[in-house]
């Protein structure tokens, strides 16, 4: 467990907020239901991963869609306000992770099946739950998700990662690793990155003020550390992405570090995906929120 938090640290979103023990360890779960909901189907949000990854990722998206149905977010393991212990990190934990919130929504709000927004890296860990329980699921929607860039395909063994061997533990050596992860986390590096992320300077202030807090936690290092060593990617994305039978979205931006996708290709003639591109960085729902809702809102009406 990691150690006790500072209780200046705020929470990353409104509403209710608790710990939720699991497989996955201590998981920092967000749930928001309003007072009269358009409906009752919940909304599962799931943030990327970075350096200074956590829920306040998914604000805008939390923030809007708590006004009308059941919205619940989370921390993912070794992130934001989840356990930070020093342990191996990959997209089992992340994919137990995810299906371990799925069942205490299921446990709140009952056997239905949920809608599910990721972004980024946490679309691998979405499609991989959605692969392994799929009446889960009523739609997944992918926000610039990994595994698109270039025309090779990663179809891999099973839990395959794109782990490189020997890197983490260069990165985690006691001498420099924690040092390391200070450096790309000083609150100038974490501005450079969200701006790669934008294509843009104006990027979103209180991200980067949230992600300058979050990032000083004992053990916040651990986690971002095989990020960076490839464990996290999976080296079988594809064949997930291909397994996925409910209706999915998929969007993205044009600017910044993150347009490559020439990988959705192979996913055009699927008629249960649909695509949609933003003039915006990879975080489309931060410069293009009215845009973004109006197209998912069209997506889930016709789930």
């Amino acid at each position: 467990m990691s150690p006790t938090l500072s209780p200046a640290l705020p929470p990353a979103l409104a509403g209710e907020c608790y710990d939720l023990d699991s497989a996955a360890g201590r998981l920092r779960v967000y749930r928001s239901v309003p007072s009269q909901a358009a409906t009752t189907l919940p909304l599962l949000l799931v943030h990327s991963v970075n350096a200074a990854g956590s829920a306040r990722e998914v604000r805008p998206l939390y923030e809007h869609y708590r006004q009308h149905r059941p919205v619940i977010a989370f921390d993912l393991p070794g992130f934001g306000l989840s356990e930070h212990g020093d342990r191996p990190y990959s997209p089992r934990l992340m994919t137990d992770a995810v299906l371990a919130v799925v069942q205490e929504v299921r446990r709140l709000h009952g056997p239905v099946p949920i809608d599910a927004l990721a972004v980024s890296l946490g679309c691998e860990f979405l499609a991989r739950a959605a692969v392994e329980s799929p009446a889960s699921f009523r739609s997944v929607a992918l926000v610039s998700p990994t595994g698109f860039s270039g025309t090779t395909r990663r179809l891999g063994p099973p839990g395959s990662t794109r782990k490189v061997p020997g890197l983490h533990a260069v990165l985690s050596a006691p001498l420099w690793g924690a040092g390391l992860f200070r450096a790309l986390t000083h609150p100038g590096v974490i501005r450079f990155f969200l701006e790669k992320t934008w294509g843009s300077k104006a990027i979103d202030e209180d991200l980067w003020h949230y992600d300058t807090l979050i990032t000083r936690q004992p053990g916040a290092h651990h986690a971002p550390l095989h990020f960076l060593g490839g464990g996290l990617f999976s080296g079988d994305v594809n064949a997930l992405y291909d397994a996925l039978a409910m209706p999915v979205w998929m969007s993205h931006g044009t600017r910044g570090d993150f347009v490559d996708y020439r990988g959705k290709a192979a996913y055009t003639s699927r008629p249960n995906w649909r695509f949609d591109v933003f003039e915006a960085g990879a975080l489309p729902y931060f410069e293009l929120p009215t845009d973004f809702m109006r197209r998912y809102d069209a997506i889930l009406a016709s789930a």
